[in-house]
């Protein structure tokens, strides 16, 4: 049971959340519909069932989903006409001063002790937009989870974002003090984890500044809410509390961005707000296209601290795109400015990786 928040801050809360059962988060003609067990990929065609034998046959075989369905599970296939990507300028978000508005009309579900919000009501809510990026009613239309240089993915949680989870948490990963980067956050589910876990700093990127607004911004003000910040889940953020609640001191420790990579290094290096290099740099799913290899290696070669670490979630390769981990650790170890080293492999359906990144000089 998910609960639906649409409020003034007098209300009374109604609902408990449930644990996250066999929820979708699809992006599916406009509809907020289940499909469990299935599986969604960067494609363009997924709506018809024409189409999804189109899809299957572009795969080498489906990975085993990790949950029911808020994943994204099988290798990314571009079909759409190769453009040229846009120029998209980066920004900082401002934080709201009433977390209320944030959560307005929002279903928060929960998995792996996360908040998140549902991504086809958010879907549904603005399927019909028509100004600015207009990228939901744009996916919609072209059934496509990918539009290069339009949107990059962040309305799906991608598979491998879990995998990513799962490692650091294994690791026994060390947040505390640390200056963390969740690099294209989509649904920001990685920074958040090293925000419960006392990062000192917890800054999120994603190429589309709606994503950010209606998903990753959201869902950080849901998890920093009545103690949601304690590791673990806590009562579903309240709907009767005073507005001084909705300010808690963890998203002090946020900022949010938007923009292309080149773009947003630049900002933040030449930007009027003190900035600290990154001692972790935390990313999954980002070397789909090989095409965004240079940005990406010049984003995290210009915003990693000399000590930092990168660690990176992939699939080992994305069909029909062309990207995967082997192709950019050769492109990596051309460039002769990181080592690489494999710290986990995920051998269920399509193989994936956790790869960790470090400058050559680094001690």
């Amino acid at each position: 049971m998910a609960f639906q928040f649409n409020f003034s801050i007098e209300e009374k809360a109604g609902n408990e959340l449930e644990t996250l059962g066999d929820t979708a988060l699809q992006l599916e003609s406009g509809q907020a519909s289940l499909n469990p067990g299935g599986s969604t990929e960067k494609s363009k065609e997924i709506s018809s069932e024409e189409n999804i034998v189109h899809k299957e046959s572009l795969c080498a075989h489906e990975a085993t989903p990790k949950t029911s369905d808020p994943v994204a599970n099988c290798s990314p296939v571009q079909v759409l006409p190769k453009k040229r990507a846009s120029f998209k300028v980066a920004k900082e978000h401002n934080i709201p001063e009433d977390f209320s508005k944030v959560l307005e009309n929002k279903v928060i579900e929960a998995v792996q002790g996360l908040y998140y919000v549902n991504i086809s009501v958010v879907e549904m809510t603005h399927s019909n937009d028509s100004h600015e990026e207009d990228i939901v009613s744009k996916s919609i239309s072209s059934h496509s989870d990918l539009i290069t240089g339009i949107y990059e993915g962040g309305l799906k949680i991608w598979e491998c974002t879990f995998d990513l989870m799962d490692y650091l948490s294994e690791a026994e990963m060390q947040f505390i003090n640390k200056t963390v980067l969740d690099l294209g956050c989509g649904a920001g589910l990685l920074g958040i984890l090293a925000l419960k876990r006392k990062a000192k700093k917890v800054h999120f990127q994603d190429y589309n500044h709606t994503v950010i607004d209606e998903i990753t911004l959201p869902n950080v003000v849901a998890n920093c809410t009545d103690g949601g910040g304690d590791g673990g889940i806590s009562e579903p953020p309240s709907k009767k509390h005073k507005k001084a609640d909705f300010i808690p001191a963890l998203m002090s420790k946020c900022r949010f961005f938007s923009g292309e990579w080149a773009e947003f290094s630049q900002l933040l290096l030449s930007g009027n707000k003190p900035f600290s290099k990154y001692d972790l740099i935390l990313t999954s799913e980002t070397i789909y296209n090989p095409d965004y290899y240079s940005a990406l290696h010049d984003t995290i070669s210009k915003l990693l601290d000399k000590n930092g670490r990168v660690y990176l979630a992939s699939k080992a390769h994305y069909f029909g795109v062309g990207g995967g981990v082997h192709i950019f650790e050769k492109f990596i170890e051309e460039r002769n400015v990181f080592r690489t080293r494999t710290v986990k492999v995920i051998d269920e359906g399509l193989t994936r990786y956790i790869i960790e990144m470090a400058f050559k000089i680094s001690s």
